[in-house]
């Protein structure tokens, strides 16, 4: 939507308020603005979430060597017995299955995988939106 836009719909502020406040938000590292390609319309329709159980102390090292293949759209560290957390995006369910047993299953530091197919996204990171507590300033609610 354009800073235009947005004056328009709050009606008590410029549209040059708007843009200082974006540029704001943006430098302040609040938001960012991107684009988010869609796997599917790109020929990747196949999601999985692979979780990695890793050698006790290497749970960084194994991440952080995931983060380097271009498949994976999501690397995270948790807790549990699955300390790495991945998702990836392929052509066909073969293509994944190489994937998660060979190369994941090869990084160094990598004990054990466990690999779940995402058929149906209901919710994704582009339609998330800033829950209302958060807004009114409201601390207590998760």
């Amino acid at each position: 939507m354009s800073s235009a836009e947005i004056a328009r719909r709050l009606r008590d502020i410029t549209e040059r308020a708007v843009r200082y406040r974006i540029d704001r938000l943006i430098r302040e590292g609040v938001i960012r603005v991107s684009a988010l390609v869609n796997p599917k319309a790109i020929g990747l329709p196949v999601t999985a979430d692979i979780s990695v159980e890793v050698e006790a102390g290497r749970a960084m090292e194994v991440a952080q060597r995931l983060t380097e293949f271009e498949y994976v759209g999501y690397v995270g560290c948790s807790t549990g017995d699955r300390e790495v957390s991945i998702q990836v995006y392929a052509r066909d369910n073969e293509e994944l299955y190489r994937f998660a047993a060979e190369t994941v299953g090869s990084v160094p530091g990598v004990r054990k995988t466990s690999t779940h197919l995402v058929p149906l996204v209901l919710k994704d990171t582009y339609q998330w939106q800033i829950p209302d507590a958060v807004c009114k300033g409201e601390t207590d609610e998760l």
